[in-house]
């Protein structure tokens, strides 16, 4: 692969964004500083959830999304974790319902009102108790209604029924990466997970920095990148190319974007500053 094209000049090179007016952005949100590269932030069309700073526990911030401007430090906020919340996910199929997962270890479901929360959330619709370390991503199903994906760092990936009347587990999938270990390895960490657009495969980056397609249903590996040249820390379905995308980085530590495609061996490498087309 030559790397020479990494050195081009960019047509982005001398254009540079402009920052919104205080009145129409959010000033004032504490955000966390304990997320790490997970998603501290999720939007719907109705409001925009944040994970905050927060003592004794874990906390995010829902707010409307015509709430701009100053955000009162004493906002009410959803506040039932015992642990740091890591990442927060509206449900598709619902704009008043959202997931979170904690450092608890465990996965909460909250309904959220109409007119948004107006006194500090602490009670959870449904808390989903199955890993048994702290929990860093979840993604709800695309297609199938009430799906929610976990992962945690005792390797484990579950899928949840949250419609049931108790906690549910629907298909528990423990992802071996490494089939020389009989333990799991930190490589088997995940980084990152990403849902085709009916649902039927699972991208995942893990600390081995390897791109992985799954069988959600059966936790069964079907692709594995074999690319050394670039090491992947977050993947992404792009539903309308069919095509995986990957942010990391080269063995030089040089940004990359990659494209990937599932039904070939063959990486389609972006290097830094460049398009797409």
């Amino acid at each position: 692969m030559s790397w020479r094209s990494s050195f081009r000049c960019s047509k982005f090179r001398h254009v540079f964004g402009k920052p919104s007016n205080k009145e129409h952005s959010y000033d004032g949100v504490p955000i966390t500083r304990g997320v790490h590269d997970n998603h501290y932030c999720s939007a719907n069309p109705c409001f925009i959830a944040v994970v905050t700073e927060c003592e004794g526990g874990g906390a995010f911030l829902v707010l409307p999304l015509h709430h701009t401007g100053r955000v009162d430090p004493q906002h009410p906020r959803v506040c039932g974790h015992r642990g740091r919340v890591l990442d927060v996910k509206w449900n598709p199929f619902n704009d008043h319902c959202i997931a979170s997962c904690s450092e608890d270890g465990t996965v909460k479901i909250w309904d959220v009102p109409v007119c948004g929360v107006q006194q500090n959330l602490t009670t959870a619709r449904k808390t989903l108790i199955g890993h048994s370390r702290r929990v860093g991503l979840i993604e709800w199903h695309p297609i199938a209604e009430n799906l929610l994906l976990s992962s945690a760092y005792d390797y484990k990936v579950l899928l949840w029924d949250v419609s049931q009347a108790g906690s549910v587990l629907r298909c528990p999938v423990r992802v071996v990466l490494s089939p020389v270990h009989h333990r799991y390895p930190s490589d088997a960490l995940l980084l990152s997970v990403s849902f085709n657009s009916d649902g039927s495969r699972l991208a995942v980056t893990s600390k081995d920095r390897r791109v992985r397609v799954l069988d959600p249903r059966t936790g069964k590996i079907l692709q594995v990148s074999r690319s050394n040249s670039h090491r992947a820390s977050k993947v992404l379905f792009i539903g309308g190319l069919k095509m995986l995308l990957s942010t990391g980085s080269s063995i030089w530590n040089h940004r990359q974007i990659v494209l990937w495609d599932p039904c070939e061996t063959q990486t389609h490498t972006l290097p830094p500053n460049s398009m797409l087309h």
